[in-house]
């Protein structure tokens, strides 16, 4: 195998902490060539670690002969600007979620990637293999549950955060933070493209001026409604939750933990039909109010097994050079991008009072 070459710009917490912790195990797939950072403390380290050239202007790793990859690792303000930048030297480009704040900026690279004669470009949609995911959405597209009607995901913890992610002009916000993972989520498990939406975005306890807890409920085409609820200010986190609710059957999870009940796909159920008369004056399934049909109930508990999100990786390497198409299409990665700046632009923050 022949290592990609990365340049990595950006060398703090998604770079340093997450990046090269990634890639880590994975060095006959990539190799660090190139960092850089406006922070020689951090250059510095990466040149100590890896034995790479060190930058501390962009273009100028973007510049470097040797630079096969360059990993777009920066404040998400400069993602667009410093993506743009590589496309336009050649160079196949990683960029960390999210793409871009707004969508024509997003389309901007979209437009000059991913086209005969244009370089690569990935999205960091690493959490797009979640394993608690896959399993609600396989589940749902396996028919067992039925008509899925609605299904959802939250994400909730408690934190008095006070980073640049809180400040607007530099892309900041929780739902530009975590959203792009979610709402990637949310798209696969709608199914169809977004007929109308609903948002509401507090600032409850972050600095800054952006929000910390916000809900959204998108509708699909296809009737089906998807929630989310992502928060920084709750102060009874729990683990990653997701659920689908069909005419058949329900899966929950909680953090790895899958409750599954379903009718029996064998079972034909027939049609309920409305009786005006008075009913038994009894409660139950008597003819009271429901069928009298015994429903034959499949039910399961399980555990998945441990996540595996650096898998990203390999994918990436696939496609850089096997040509085995990477799994986060471009119509997908900008449907992302699109409803994040819909939803963040047209929606009012509300400024919790935080002396009550």
């Amino acid at each position: 195998m022949e290592p990609i070459k990365i340049g990595i710009v950006g060398i703090g917490r998604a770079g340093w902490g997450a990046h090269t912790v990634e890639v880590a195990d994975k060095e006959d797939m990539f190799k660090i060539v190139a960092a850089c950072d406006i922070i020689e403390e951090r250059i510095d380290m990466m040149k100590e670690k890896y034995g790479c050239k060190i930058y501390t202007r962009v273009q100028d790793l973007v510049n470097d002969p040797e630079v096969e990859l360059v990993d777009i690792a920066t404040r998400s303000c400069d993602h667009y600007k410093h993506a743009k930048m590589a496309l336009d030297a050649g160079k196949a480009v990683l960029v960390e979620k999210p793409l871009s704040v707004e969508y024509e900026q997003a389309k901007d690279l979209m437009d000059n990637s991913n086209k005969p004669g244009k370089p690569r470009l990935f999205v960091r949609h690493n959490r797009r293999f979640e394993v608690a995911f896959n399993e609600v959405l396989n589940t749902i597209n396996s028919g067992i549950l039925g008509d899925v009607y609605e299904a959802g995901t939250t994400c909730l913890g408690f934190e008095f955060r006070d980073d640049w992610q809180t400040l607007n002009e530099f892309g900041g916000g929780l739902f530009r933070n975590w959203g792009p993972h979610l709402i990637d989520h949310c798209l696969n498990l709608l199914g169809a493209k977004v007929a109308d939406t609903y948002s509401e975005f507090k600032h409850v306890t972050a600095g800054g001026d952006c929000e910390d807890h916000v809900y959204i409920r998108l509708l699909g085409e296809n009737d089906r409604t998807v929630t989310l609820t992502l928060s920084g200010a709750v102060a009874l986190p729990r683990a990653r939750e997701f659920y689908a609710y069909g005419n058949r059957g329900a899966i929950e999870t909680i953090g790895n933990k899958v409750k599954l009940r379903y009718i029996n796909p064998e079972q034909v159920i027939p049609e309920p039909i409305a009786n005006p008369g008075a009913p038994a004056m009894s409660f139950g399934k008597s003819g009271t109010f429901a069928t009298k049909t015994p429903i034959e109930w499949i039910e399961k508990e399980y555990e998945l097994e441990g996540e595996n999100l650096s898998q990203m990786w390999t994918h990436l390497y696939k496609d850089f050079r096997e040509g085995t198409p990477y799994p986060i299409t471009d119509d997908e990665a900008l449907e992302v991008i699109r409803v994040i700046a819909m939803l963040k632009n047209n929606t009012k923050i509300v400024k919790i009072n935080k002396s009550k």
